[in-house]
């Protein structure tokens, strides 16, 4: 049985965000083992999270982006630099600070971070999720404009028949 972790409004573990990694716009040909070799010369690692598709069509598969810890913050901040914008595949990584996305996202719009600031602790990650209210709503929005469409397209074809 796991033990449940405290997040802080981050969603970092421990005050451990510092030294958290995320690495985004991975090739699907990486594996968790060549990651952790591109990684490894920068510091000790001492948790990597490799994220999957756990449902669907594309079970199984990579999704293209995963998280790293090193042992201290300046490991962190060293892979950072040397890594970011590095192509691997032919395609350049997004390495960031595990908590600097919604940091961003927090200055840029206040009214954003505080309406989605408890979506943090209800994924797994934290980060590039989307909360179930959001999703619902977005597909009553999908719902709402087919619905529109074929009232016109009825429409349409009353007034051509008449």
């Amino acid at each position: 049985m796991s033990v449940p972790f405290k997040r802080d409004p981050n969603g970092c573990i421990d005050d451990k965000c510092e030294s958290r990694l995320y690495i985004g716009n991975l090739d699907l040909r990486i594996t968790e083992a060549a990651l952790l070799r591109m990684f490894s010369p920068f510091g000790k690692i001492v948790s990597e999270d490799f994220l999957w598709h756990t449902r669907g069509p594309k079970r199984g598969e990579p999704r293209g982006f995963a998280f790293i810890q090193y042992s201290t913050n300046e490991e962190a901040k060293l892979a950072k630099e040397k890594m970011h914008g590095r192509l691997a595949c032919g395609r350049p990584l997004v390495v960031r600070l595990a908590g600097e996305k919604y940091m961003l996202e927090t200055a840029d719009n206040p009214t954003k971070a505080t309406g989605e600031g408890h979506k943090l602790h209800l994924t797994r990650s934290g980060m590039g999720q989307t909360s179930r209210s959001a999703k619902i709503a977005a597909i009553k929005n999908k719902l709402k404009s087919l619905e529109e469409g074929s009232r016109t397209k009825k429409q349409k074809q009353n007034d051509d028949i008449s």
